[in-house]
């Protein structure tokens, strides 16, 4: 009873922390205390939709899961607590990174929202990576924009200001045009010495669209970047509002720059040092690495973004990772609806996963690819989901399960081969974390199997990257005068934890690596799918 007055005292003195973040399937909304753990939560489902050949999700949905999740976890508070939500002490919002979203003088959106799912940019990725000579990911926003100018789109000549979905979020909130330094470092290259925008890159953009006598530059459009810890604005009497429909939250709470899931995934894992790395495991999946130094070279598979403070990070990113296992599992669902039994999901997806487990170090010959959309790992601008086994297969259901878990994996051990044979970069340990990794012990043994590294999930680990910014934002207010991010998180929201280790089995690191030779010689039969279905 008394700890419940102890967080009633807190919320109603606003010494709490907001943080919202709009993730692939759900918009997630949690508070935390001043200790740093959550006491509230709320959340809203939904989904991308493919229209005219470009994944979006429309501005009106935007506004309604983040309405709609604040709702719920001011709801949340008041079934707790008894308390009338007013006031936090900090908020900050965070997005899947990347993608489009251009705006004209009017602040009117010039086309719908392209996310970071959309492989329609080869052309400009390209020709970007080879100017700057640094890699340039088909999902980032600067290849999107210069894709759309030699699409020559009516729309290019119109904007006057281009941001992310968290960006967009956050302006619309405290009339700021800012991006914290991780996210923004999915729009545009970033100059670690200075945690800005490449100057010179900026440059040798501008002068190769200089031809198209565009009425802007790229400088002029692009939302200031800002690291963790700096202010970022206060929420308006408009953009409290447009937070809280009831009306009662009240305007002035400081905001810290919004972030992406990759940064708030690092946050949330406690691995933003030299050395650490963690996995984010959901519908896309990518494996985060902190840099002790430069890669030798560009690698077209690996991204370069940084930490929330500006230090460098490889990314191995995959656009797929579960939708296909998920639907997989659903139509075990609907077997067990059709024999009568009425089974709880989360038993079907433990039950499944675990059988994983028991089946051949390989996987038993069997082949998957979970490729719902395309795989820029792989180069696929589209994706045919697709199970193959050959007739000497050993095909089970212990196999069946393991194979879909490795192929979850795939496309993103491409790029992690990179890293840690190639580039020889050193790793003392992995943070999983996602929905991959909530049946215990099972997504763990697979991911160090695939990375022959020891992996370790935290008991926070399942909060994600809503906690994540909710951190971010009690750093901005809370950290102390030269308190660095990584101090913090170590003094005061990691003290103590201890996370669940799991080490890489050599047979099945051996067999992890069996089924990925199957798996780059079967990209063959993904390829004729796609051409031919």
């Amino acid at each position: 009873m008394s700890l419940d007055v102890n967080v009633k005292n807190m919320i109603v003195e606003g010494k709490t922390a907001l943080g919202i973040e709009f993730g692939s399937t759900r918009i997630k909304a949690v508070l935390i205390g001043e200790d740093n753990t959550p006491i509230a939560s709320g959340s809203h489902d939904w989904e991308n939709r493919l229209e005219n050949n470009m994944w979006t999700y429309h501005v009106e949905d935007i506004w309604k899961g983040l309405q709609d999740s604040y709702q719920k976890l001011a709801a949340d508070v008041k079934q707790q607590y008894d308390v009338t939500l007013t006031t936090v002490g900090s908020i900050g919002f965070s997005a899947m990174m990347h993608g489009y979203m251009v705006f004209d003088k009017n602040d009117e959106l010039l086309v719908p929202f392209r996310t970071w799912r959309n492989n329609l940019q080869e052309q400009s990725s390209k020709a970007l990576t080879e100017l700057f000579n640094y890699n340039i990911p088909q999902r980032w926003s600067i290849a999107h924009l210069y894709q759309a100018i030699l699409n020559q789109e009516e729309h290019i000549a119109n904007i006057n200001f281009q941001t992310t979905l968290a960006g967009y979020v956050h302006w619309k909130l405290t009339g700021e045009k800012v991006l914290g330094v991780g996210e923004a470092s999915g729009v545009f290259p970033i100059d670690l010495s200075t945690k800005d925008y490449n100057k010179t890159m900026i440059q040798q953009f501008n002068e190769l669209v200089e031809p198209k006598n565009l009425p802007w530059k790229l400088e002029d459009i692009l939302p200031g970047v800002l690291v963790a810890g700096e202010k970022a604005g206060k929420l308006t009497e408009e953009g409290a509002k447009l937070l809280d429909v009831s009306g009662t939250l009240q305007p002035g709470i400081p905001l810290c720059p919004p972030e992406g899931d990759a940064g708030t995934g690092m946050v949330a894992t406690n691995s933003v040092a030299q050395r650490t790395g963690n996995v984010s495991a959901g519908t896309s999946a990518f494996a985060m690495v902190v840099l002790e130094k430069d890669l030798s070279k560009v690698h077209p598979e690996i991204d370069l973004v940084t930490t929330p403070t500006g230090n460098l990070v490889a990314m191995a990113h995959s656009n797929n990772c579960s939708s296909d296992l998920n639907a997989w599992v659903g139509l075990f669902e609907e077997f067990t609806d059709a024999m009568g039994f009425e089974v709880d999901k989360n038993k079907l997806f433990e039950t499944l996963f675990k059988k994983a487990l028991e089946g051949d170090a390989d996987g038993g010959g069997l082949l998957s690819y979970g490729y719902l959309s395309g795989e820029h790992m792989t180069h696929f601008e589209e994706g045919r989901p697709l199970f193959a086994r050959s007739s000497g297969s050993n095909f089970n259901l212990a196999n069946f399960m393991r194979t879909h878990l490795f192929t979850a994996f795939g496309a993103m051990k491409i790029g992690m081969d990179i890293l840690l044979k190639e580039e020889k970069v050193k790793l003392d340990e992995i943070l999983g974390h996602g929905g991959l990794f909530k049946t215990e012990g099972v997504g763990q043994s697979i991911l160090a199997a695939a990375f022959n590294a020891p992996v370790s999930v935290m008991e926070t680990a399942g909060e994600g990257g809503a906690w994540g910014i909710a951190l971010l934002a009690s750093y901005s207010v809370n950290g102390e005068e030269g308190q660095t991010l990584e101090d913090y998180l170590n003094s005061k929201v990691f003290a103590g934890q201890q996370g669940k280790k799991v080490e890489p089995d050599p047979k099945d690191v051996a067999g992890f690596e069996q089924f990925m030779e199957r798996y780059k010689k079967g990209l063959a039969i993904e390829r004729a799918a796609v051409e031919n279905l």
